[in-house]
């Protein structure tokens, strides 16, 4: 690491901690005792989700929770499990080691993570994922779902 006052190469790490997205470490240059402090980040793989359509776009966590949220409403659901349905289904796609998924498999995944956390949420979800056309497919989802509580 270059010191950033005398841009000698001769560094040294005095303290290093973890913060929720980095390793954060205090330096020091051994040859101005200039102290500076660096951050460490593990930089992701680019992830791109692949529309019904054909279309492309990159991975994004928000739009994850934004359904979760919209899904969530007025349930019992806390926002720390929300983050935590987005974490995993995070983790999940980057596990895959693919750089594009269809979003079906995201939509999948969040649908089984609510299937076990909440009924009314998933349904909720499952209508706009599913674009549920008719009273049929609709009461066709509420069915499967009763039969796999039983």
């Amino acid at each position: 690491m270059v010191c950033p006052a005398c841009r000698n190469g001769d560094t040294r790490v005095i303290d290093s901690r973890d913060d929720e997205n980095a390793v954060r470490r205090r330096r020091e240059c051994q040859s101005c005792r200039h102290r500076f402090t660096t951050y460490e980040r593990t930089e992701a793989a680019r992830l791109f989700i692949v529309k019904k359509d054909g279309r492309r776009e990159p991975y994004n966590r928000d739009k994850v929770l934004a359904g979760l949220r919209r899904a969530c409403e007025k349930r019992p659901i806390s926002e720390s499990q929300m983050q935590e349905i987005a974490d995993n289904v995070e983790r999940e796609l980057y596990a895959r080691g693919e750089s594009e998924v269809p979003s079906g498999t995201v939509g999948e995944l969040v649908m089984s993570a609510l299937r076990t956390l909440d009924k009314v949420a998933y349904i909720r979800f499952a209508s706009v994922y599913r674009s549920f056309t008719d009273l049929n497919s609709f009461q066709e989802e509420l069915a499967q779902l009763q039969t796999k509580n039983e």
